[in-house]
């Protein structure tokens, strides 16, 4: 199931956010090409906030939690995210691991083929790790936090990209895309979000 690209402050193109395993059903993957990634993450409409980093993200995640106990519905959103460039990526994993399937290796190419763009050369990554509500709320931020951990260990090591610029960051089912209905598989989904100008040595 994909997503059209939304009319929103900032373009976010999203891309079938269905993942396998015990975070969503295998689907056949979806072409993305680096040029498409460059696109959607160098059309900010404006700068991430100064000083952004994982570190404050994983913290506004962990209070979330703890601000909003039971139901998704009741939840207030977590909004540090919504108005930074963004794009959705089908990236399969075996079931309750974050062992990335060899199928989704050519989408991460593609991923690391835009961060190696002259354009997006500049700025500073997160790749985020969603789920739906099903399980634990605490087992699937570790789940989650494993699965981005995996994608940018990929990124890293296999395609090279500096890891001073790409940073994983689990967001469970703190952020999800449906609220309405918590187990919708559109939640579970891998994002690469531009947080800013990379400065390096910082």
């Amino acid at each position: 199931m994909s997503r059209s690209i939304r009319n929103t402050s900032l373009l976010s193109l999203a891309v079938a956010g269905m993942l396998a395993g015990g975070l969503g059903s295998a689907n056949a993957q979806t072409a993305l090409s680096g040029d498409q990634i460059v696109q959607t993450m160098g059309s900010a409409a404006r700068a991430a906030p100064p000083g952004l980093t994982a570190a404050l993200i994983r913290q506004a995640v962990q209070q979330h939690m703890i601000d909003n106990p039971g139901m998704p519905i009741t939840w207030k959103p977590l909004e540090l995210l919504d108005n930074l460039a963004q794009i959705d990526v089908q990236i399969q994993f075996a079931l309750n691991s974050a062992i990335i399937r060899p199928e989704s290796y050519s989408t991460i190419g593609s991923m690391a083929d835009a961060l190696h763009h002259p354009i997006l050369g500049g700025y500073k990554f997160v790749v985020t790790g969603n789920t739906d509500t099903t399980g634990n709320r605490k087992d699937n931020l570790a789940l989650s936090q494993a699965r981005a951990d995996a994608v940018v260990e990929a990124l890293t090591t296999t395609f090279s990209v500096d890891p001073s610029r790409v940073e994983a960051v689990g967001l469970g089912e703190e952020a999800l895309e449906d609220v309405k209905n918590p187990k919708n598989p559109i939640n579970r989904r891998v994002q690469l979000i531009n947080i800013g100008k990379y400065l390096p040595g910082k």
